[in-house]
């Protein structure tokens, strides 16, 4: 144990100072290229030494497992599972296909014939990445087929895939829920009609262009569709909107909680691959994999980030940011701005997951200590990260698109298509913030 002699007595730096050193080192180790996760177990077993010797890192493991040891953290296998299921299957295909009844001969139709593919993609499994990969596998070759702007195509693959943040069920809300203490099934319910705002603002814009433009989205030249091509067609809508409606439905309707209603998900997605003749072995280990490397990534993140968190707050770190923070106005709102900023920073570099992670113990005290409510703040959070998504230099959106965009648009044609879409978000936080009764709290 030699070793634990190099490790300076960090408590005679005084906790002003040894929040700056934790930073600091947090921000250099991550600049070596190392993950997050092993990045913030190291810095928390460091300072957890250095700060209360040895006998700290039983503190650090028990506060491991109550993380891991969440009921409700079962969900988040399940729902990542079914977004892995759809990505092997050819429900979103059928799906998209089936909107082709709602766009018709309207201008930006197959834009917003997407958007709705989106939608009801993010209402099946919460999960970003292969929503994007999707929309960009199907929508972005026929919408650049069609002669629709490149930016507009782009920004809607991106902005819409990112929809799953919002739209429940949201694995970023699910997180989000497990570290506040607060209701999941009350964040969704919460978060549906913020999603949808967003889903219509995005609507919105692209009917605005298209009429001020049309040389940006032409009309399709298509014939009248046939009665039994339209059957064809509407079924390609029935297994997706069931599981979604026996998901949702379950949770809404107080017959299953989140996690059970994830199982129902996965029950649910993986049938529709029997109906259709579909499944298959390979189908379901594939799946498995995805979702193992997934959720790998997401507890070990959560590991790291709840050792960090649990070192800082017995250091006494967290009262110290609280009263920075608070110290700023005597003002809430500009409180809660600030905190804002601080997330829309975060998330220019850092995954949402340890953004979560290793804010919101900070954040959420002083929320509920502002008299605003945590569920709120939770979906203006959700909210915040939609634009982390989108927004360079390191918005996962954009390169989820990118992996399967034609060679020839660059990630920085995709970051400026997406511009007008993160205006947009910045406009839907901006209306949370001012009018908080869109999330429907009061019903709750």
């Amino acid at each position: 144990m030699e070793w634990l002699s190099l490790i300076p007595d960090l408590k005679s730096m005084g906790i002003e100072w040894a929040t700056f050193a934790m930073f600091v080192s947090l921000l250099l180790l991550l600049l070596t290229g190392m993950p997050l996760a092993f990045v913030t177990l190291l810095v928390a077993l460091i300072f957890a030494l250095g700060w209360f010797g040895p006998m700290a890192v039983p503190l650090i493991t028990s506060r491991i497992f109550s993380f891991v040891n969440s009921f409700v953290f079962v969900s988040v296998p399940m729902f990542v599972l079914m977004a892995a299921i759809l990505d092997r299957s050819g429900i979103a295909r059928d799906l998209f296909d089936a909107m082709r009844l709602v766009g018709g001969r309207l201008r930006g139709g197959v834009a917003i014939q997407t958007l709705l593919v989106a939608v009801v993609l993010a209402a099946m499994s919460g999960i970003i990445g292969g929503e994007v990969v999707l929309l960009g596998l199907l929508a972005l070759p026929q919408m650049l087929r069609l002669g629709y702007d490149r930016r507009l195509a782009i920004g809607v693959c991106c902005a819409g895939g990112a929809l799953g943040t919002m739209i429940p069920p949201s694995i970023v809300l699910i997180v989000y829920g497990l570290t506040a203490n607060v209701s999941i099934g009350d964040l969704f319910t919460a978060s549906f009609v913020p999603g949808l705002m967003l889903a219509g603002l995005y609507v919105i814009y692209i009917l605005v262009r298209a009429h001020l433009n049309p040389e940006i989205a032409p009309i399709p030249e298509v014939g009248e569709i046939p009665r039994a091509e339209k059957l064809r067609l509407l079924k390609g809508l029935f297994l997706p909107l069931l599981v979604v409606f026996f998901v949702l439905g379950s949770i809404y309707g107080g017959i299953a909680s989140v996690t059970e209603a994830s199982a129902v998900g996965v029950l649910g997605v993986t049938l529709s691959t029997v109906i259709r003749g579909e499944f298959s072995m390979n189908l379901l280990l594939g799946a498995a994999r995805q979702t193992l490397a997934t959720v790998g990534m997401i507890v070990w993140i959560g590991i790291g980030a709840t050792a960090l968190v649990g070192v800082f707050n017995l250091m006494g770190g967290i009262n110290f940011v609280s009263q920075l923070i608070t110290g700023i106005s005597e003002e809430p709102i500009i409180i809660i701005l600030f905190m804002m900023l601080i997330l829309f920073v975060l998330g220019m570099f850092l995954d949402w997951v340890g953004i979560a992670l290793l804010t919101m113990p900070i954040f959420v005290p002083i929320v509920v200590s502002l008299g605003y409510d945590p569920v709120w703040f939770g979906v203006v959070f959700a909210m915040n990260m939609q634009v982390s998504f989108l927004s360079p230099p390191f918005g996962p959106a954009a390169f989820y698109l990118k992996s399967v965009a034609p060679p020839d648009i660059s990630l920085g044609e995709i970051f400026r298509s997406l511009l007008p879409f993160i205006c947009l978000q910045i406009l839907a936080l901006g209306l949370l913030l001012a009018f908080p009764g869109i999330t429907l709290i009061e019903g709750l």
